[in-house]
């Protein structure tokens, strides 16, 4: 199967994942024809316009390299982290809203991380307590799985064993203690205004 059309552009801006301002970069017709022209983040390279970008380009490359050093530092220190979440939940085991990517970095910044929302990544909101791994993730090459627990608010009642068919179905299996540990998703609950609260500890 041939390979799709590329083209070569010059970028006028800085493109996450893909270069910075005053590169040349190769990428295929449709993300240039629907993406990066339009968005007027690119055009068609020529050397005047390559050598009016080229002060901008240093300047860019400068930040570039800062932000690169200080993500290093943050997925190091990021090492054998667990983030705590306390939410409301129902005796189900059910939160009362959800956990999103933006509370993820709000708590982590909260625990001196600076973090950007995007750089969470999280296949889905979490809609129940538990232990859970979510990846923080900061341009293509530099990532780390951070353990999150989300706790309930109060405690439980015991309550009966929630599992889940391959269809996601709800299963009913037997009584157990009231926090659950699966890693599984069901319906959220009735909306209630709760305190929520965060905490970052580190096994070292």
């Amino acid at each position: 199967m041939p390979s799709a059309k590329r083209i070569e552009l010059l970028l006028t801006s800085n493109v996450e994942n893909l270069g910075i301002v005053g590169d040349v970069v190769r990428v295929r017709m449709g993300y240039a024809r629907n993406y990066l022209l339009p968005m007027g983040v690119a055009e068609l390279p020529t050397e005047e316009k390559m050598a009016s970008l080229a002060e901008a380009r240093e300047i860019a490359l400068k930040e570039y390299e800062t932000n690169r050093a200080e993500q290093a530092t943050i997925i190091e220190k990021l090492e054998g982290i667990t983030l705590t979440l306390t939410r409301s939940a129902n005796d189900q085991g059910g939160l009362y809203g959800s956990v999103t990517q933006r509370d993820i970095a709000d708590a982590l910044i909260e625990n001196g991380f600076a973090i950007d929302t995007r750089a969470v990544r999280l296949h889905s909101a979490i809609r129940r307590i538990g232990d859970y791994q979510v990846t923080i993730q900061f341009g293509t090459d530099m990532k780390i799985d951070v353990e999150i627990t989300v706790n309930p608010d109060r405690p439980l009642e015991d309550r009966e064993e929630m599992e889940f068919d391959d269809e996601g179905n709800l299963m009913i299996v037997n009584a157990t203690p009231a926090k659950a540990t699966e890693k599984a998703t069901t319906a959220e609950g009735e909306e209630q205004p709760a305190e929520e609260t965060s905490e970052a500890t580190s096994d070292a």
